[in-house]
């Protein structure tokens, strides 16, 4: 074979048709069906129902001047103690230890603090060194008087006998008698001595500071190494108390009540008390006494008024709001007793002129068209259409409608 020919057989032809390629129409179309696929997943999480957050409120059982009884007066004040005392010693003295810290709970009795005893118990010595020798007296005297009516006796029989004169028998007789009288007043004197002993014992006891009656430290007012006095030294340094006790089982509600209202209060009268504090805590009281004297600054008559229920969230001198209440069945016999719940006040609205709340349960909110009373106090006194514990929706928004998924929020 010649060159030529050597290099046609070396040449590409061209003019054939080439192999079918079955590769990338394989790969497009798993492609098109991934994205068929992809397209109706997004579709549906496009068009499936997201629930609407929202906040939720447990319904109360309504109870106090909704259940009965209407406020015919309201008035504010103070929460204070009838029974508080500032503690201080009887004596003047350094104090040595301090044994209370505020909020500290005592017992009647209970030492509180004590002062430096170095005087009255060199007093209390001293009184029964006394006491001690006037005993020594006593004893002393009435072995001079056994004596002197041994002599006595002696001198009489010697009178009677004529042997010794008449003048020895009265000087046997004045000596008996003066170491009688001796020995009545060293008697005495051993009273005196006891009670000086007594005395002093209560000059030691003075230096011990003790609760007056039970209750709660709300001041510690001294401290160790401090000169404590019943009388306060005008510009020194000299404390007046260690502390100061509230009996908690004192404290009563004072309110000034406008004279011009004041006939709207009566002695045992029911009355609502709300803590500024706690807003939602509605206490039960009652009027203990309408002070007979008025404030001609303010135009205002004190009352006195009674907790019902004891709670150690209630502390002296915190600002409390009360309602006096009038029975509604005093009012009138006939009228039934209206009884509900309540609900925060917000969590009722306004759809098509109806007053409606949402119900939150299996996550859906269904509507209830409710009776709704007065607000106070932020809540809303619901006499139809709600039950005691039901969710209700806070707030709700537009798109919260009847049978709307929800999601409550934390």
């Amino acid at each position: 074979m010649t060159s030529p020919d050597l290099l046609n057989q070396l040449r590409i032809d061209r003019s054939a048709a080439p192999p079918p390629r079955k590769g990338p129409r394989k790969a497009g179309a798993v492609i098109a069906v991934a994205a068929a696929l992809l397209g109706s997943v997004v579709a549906f999480g496009l068009l499936r129902e997201k629930p609407i957050a929202v906040a939720v409120a447990a319904a109360q059982a309504e109870t106090g001047a909704a259940a009965g009884a209407s406020s015919v007066l309201d008035a504010s004040g103070y929460v204070t103690a009838r029974r508080i005392a500032t503690v201080s010693s009887k004596i003047s003295g350094k104090v040595l230890a301090v044994y209370i810290e505020e909020g500290q709970k005592v017992a009647e009795g209970e030492v509180l603090a004590r002062l430096e005893p170095t005087d009255a118990d060199a007093q209390r010595a001293l009184s029964a060194a006394q006491l001690a020798a006037a005993r020594s007296d006593v004893g002393r005297a009435e072995a001079q008087l056994k004596l002197a009516e041994q002599t006595l006796v002696r001198s009489r029989d010697l009178a009677a006998r004529r042997l010794v004169a008449d003048a020895a028998l009265d000087q046997a007789q004045a000596e008996r008698d003066a170491l009688a009288a001796q020995l009545q007043s060293a008697r005495d004197n051993v009273r005196v001595a006891t009670q000086a002993l007594a005395l002093a014992d209560i000059g030691v006891d003075n230096t011990v500071v003790r609760a007056p009656f039970a209750g709660v430290v709300t001041v510690k007012a001294a401290q160790p190494g401090e000169i404590i006095s019943p009388i306060s030294g005008s510009g020194g340094f000299t404390r007046t108390g260690i502390g100061t006790v509230v009996d908690m089982e004192s404290l009563e509600i004072q309110v000034d009540v406008n004279e011009a209202f004041i006939g709207r209060v009566k002695p045992k009268q029911k009355v609502e008390a709300v803590l500024n504090a706690y807003p939602d805590w509605r206490i039960p009281a009652e009027v203990i006494a309408i002070v007979p004297t008025a404030d001609r600054s303010k135009a205002t008559v004190k009352v006195r008024i009674a907790l019902l229920e004891r709670d150690d969230r209630v502390v002296p001198d915190m600002g409390v709001r009360v309602s006096f209440l009038e029975d509604r069945a005093a009012a009138d016999a006939d009228a039934p007793a209206v009884v509900g719940v309540s609900v925060p006040a917000e969590a009722v609205v306004q759809r098509d002129g109806r007053s409606v709340a949402f119900v939150v349960k299996d996550g859906r909110a269904g509507m209830r068209n409710v009776e709704a009373g007065e607000v106070r106090d932020g809540r809303r006194r619901i006499t139809r259409g709600l039950a005691v514990g039901e969710q209700v929706v806070l707030a709700p928004a537009a798109e919260v409608v009847d049978g709307a998924k929800v999601a409550v929020g934390s």
